[in-house]
């Protein structure tokens, strides 16, 4: 399990007490989903879609009740809570699980699928499948993967029109291992911030950009500090939504079944919308001031191919990346 420091534990303490709320009477029974994202987020727009199919397959028996814009903390933190019993369902980006399921540091790696196709059909095969239980070993298991487009590097004050404008540059990253090695090869310097903290750090200077895909770019505002977004589109990092193994295995067989007939639609409705958002929000952002620069890949996808030296020891790892990479 993760550790916990002392504030958190006080946090989950109140948490729970606020959860207690939420039970199920005789005849329904509640999911609990809390996340970090914005309401106009296209992922949060698909939960949503969740809820409502959820409650239409199971005649009201199973109801989810979502908790969204970190009310009940970050990504971490909804991982504690589902960890420990308190949440149910959550939704984490692949790259902070890879921090302890190995096998996740794949997605992080760039330019790693060929397009949007391939991508999906990763995804919905035995490959996906079989990564999504990876985590059962630490009492998370993935229920999908939500498209979340491809991560862009965004600049306060200068474009990134090639690896060389990111030399010495302090950008945020995602708390992973993957991503930090990513932005060295590229000459950039890493910055490990929550995304909850991270519009401060933009205004403040803590960081000189970031890297994210359009739609979290714009629904976070952070095309309010950063008037630069540069489309070299570097890693295809998916969400992944995910329940807790306790709440799993309290499910009967037909709620088990009624819980995956809502995903599949859920994830079906989630990459619609979010190719509509992406459309979109690189609209919204542009009539907002910022400049959308389209780079040329080849140098940054050049620059970026010694990351697979990380795994030249690691046989697992190397066949899953070939598996990947064959996948039609």
């Amino acid at each position: 399990m993760i550790k916990m420091n002392s504030f958190f534990t006080i946090f989950f303490m109140a948490t729970l007490f606020f959860l207690s709320g939420c039970k199920s009477d005789e005849t329904t029974k509640i999911l609990r989903l809390g996340h970090s994202l914005d309401t106009k987020h296209p992922v949060h727009e698909a939960m949503v879609i969740l809820g409502e199919k959820l409650a239409e397959v199971s005649k009201g028996k199973l109801k989810l009740n979502i908790y969204p814009s970190s009310q009940l903390g970050g990504e971490r933190e909804c991982l504690e809570l589902l960890q420990i019993g308190s949440l149910d369902i959550t939704k984490v980006s692949a790259a902070v699980l890879e921090n302890f399921i190995p096998e996740y540091k794949v997605f992080s790696i760039p330019y790693l699928f060929r397009d949007k196709a391939h991508t999906f059909s990763v995804f919905d095969s035995e490959i996906g499948k079989s990564l999504l239980l990876k985590g059962e070993q630490f009492r998370l298991r993935g229920l999908t993967f939500y498209d979340a487009g491809s991560r862009s590097f965004y600049m306060k004050e200068n474009p990134i029109n090639s690896p060389a404008d990111l030399v010495g540059k302090k950008i945020r990253v995602q708390k992973s291992n993957m991503a930090v090695a990513m932005v060295n090869d590229l000459g950039g310097s890493p910055t490990p911030i929550s995304w909850g903290e991270l519009y401060t750090a933009l205004q403040q200077g803590v960081v000189d950009g970031a890297e994210n895909n359009p739609p979290s770019f714009y629904t976070s505002k952070h095309y309010e500090v950063c008037k630069f977004y540069s489309l070299d589109e570097h890693t295809a990092v998916p969400d992944v939504l995910l329940i807790g193994t306790d709440t799993w295995n309290r499910l009967n067989e037909q709620e088990k079944k009624w819980l995956k007939q809502a995903v599949k639609v859920s994830t079906t409705a989630q990459r619609k919308l979010w190719g509509a958002s992406e459309i979109e929000s690189l609209e919204a952002v542009k009539k907002a001031g910022v400049q959308i620069i389209y780079p040329d890949k080849t140098a940054f996808e050049e620059q970026t191919k010694g990351i697979l030296d990380i795994f030249k020891d690691d046989v697992e790892m190397k066949t899953l990346i070939q598996s990947i990479k064959n996948k039609q």
